[in-house]
This record gives structure tokens, sequence and C-alpha cells, in this order.
């Protein structure tokens, strides 16, 4: 069994935004060498997610509109009324309770087991930030 891990780093320039990841994910697993097995991405932050869905511009917006209404940014939050870190990201927060910090996708003959229309998303619901980062981990055998 082989392992290969790997921490890619990213930076945000929206309060909220989605970021295609698909190919960055498919060329680490390219790299690693693993034929058959899986990847594990891993998003260590409180107010960024990783998750699968369609890649379609309109579908994107709307999922984007989508965000601001289930959790406006102007809510009145307790979080942010004594922030710890002088953001007002409450609402980043809230939103997080609907996502994923990782998604582990199959892998075989070295290609990612993605259905037709899945894309792999980094979701930045805090932003913008100059250093966001993924942690990827392919495991299993050549």
């Amino acid at each position: 069994m082989l392992f290969a891990c790997e921490s890619v780093a990213l930076r945000t320039r929206a309060p909220i935004e989605i970021i295609d990841v698909t190919a960055l994910v498919r060329a680490e697993v390219e790299r690693s060498g693993i034929a058959r097995g899986q990847v594990t991405l891993f998003s260590p932050h409180t107010t960024a997610f990783v998750c699968l869905n369609e890649r379609e511009q309109m579908l994107q917006q709307d999922m984007l509109d989508y965000l601001g209404r289930l959790a406006p940014p102007d809510g009145d939050y307790r979080h942010n009324r004594d922030p710890v870190d002088g953001r007002l990201n409450a609402h980043s927060h809230l939103l997080g309770l609907f996502m994923n910090a990782s998604e582990t996708i199959p892998v075989a003959e070295g290609c990612l087991l993605l259905g037709g229309w899945q894309s792999i998303f980094f979701v930045e619901l805090d932003g913008p930030r100059e250093a966001r980062r993924i942690q990827l981990q392919v495991v299993g055998e050549r």
C-alpha cells in the first residue's frame, strides 16, 4: 500500500467563491503514481470546504446567490458581536454546517472515478483570503 500526501495552497478573491480544483486533484493523483485506490481531500478550515457538484456557470451563480440568502452576511449574529479575529464571519460558519470538510474519490487506472457531471470544488465562505489550503492524500497501489 502506497501513500502520497500533498498540501496545496490556494488564494481566494471573493467573500464567497467556488473554485474548481478538479484538474489540480487529477494532477496530484497522476504525480503520485497510484493507479488503484482513493484520494481524500481535506480542508483544514472552519469557513472553507470541499464538495462535488456540477460545473456550469449559471448553476454556480445560483449556488452563490443561494448561499447569500441562506445566511446573509449582515445578519444579527452573536459571534459577530465580539469576533475573535476581527472578522464578522458568523454567516460563514453557519453556512459551513451544510458542507463537508472532506471528500473521498475512488481512483482506478490512475483516473478519478467521478460521475459524468461531477467536478471537485473548494468553497470559500469567508474570503478573500491570501492563504488557504487543501490537504490531499492518495492511497492505493501502482
